[in-house]
């Protein structure tokens, strides 16, 4: 039996993870694919800029649905468009995020990037915060 920490530590074993100094250097790029993985309550209370919310349990239905993605393609093709995307994932503060990479590992996803310290390493960092807007 493995706690839920030692079940993270082995996933992030396996995944890439990247410091929040890498996420804020990707930012300058428009094409940037960031998702937060966060519940929408921790969502709105403030995020990175350019993330979208897909919480953690329905990202793999949702992923599809990303604004970078041609909104006129069925699901497999738009699945297509991201998948040798990086693709930024941040959660409150790693955990999260490193089972959201290997999911989308799993899934055929060149490169799930996982922001070690998530949010939390974020804000210590006193990088900026957008609010939510409905």
């Amino acid at each position: 039996m493995k706690t839920a920490r030692q079940y993270i530590s082995d996933i992030k074993t396996n995944i890439l993870e990247v410091t929040t100094q890498e996420l804020l250097t990707a930012m300058l790029n428009p094409e940037t694919v960031i998702i937060d993985v966060r519940e929408h309550e921790e969502f709105i209370t403030g995020h990175v800029e350019g993330a979208v919310n897909f919480p953690r349990g329905v990202l793999e239905m949702k992923i599809q649905e990303h604004p970078l993605v041609s909104h006129h393609c069925e699901a497999s093709m738009a699945l297509e468009e991201l998948a040798n995307k990086d693709i930024y994932l941040i959660c409150r503060s790693g955990g999260r995020s490193a089972l959201a990479a290997a999911s989308l590992q799993n899934m055929g996803f060149s490169k799930p990037l996982s922001v070690a310290g998530g949010m939390m390493q974020w804000q210590q960092d006193g990088f900026p915060l957008v609010s939510y807007k409905a």
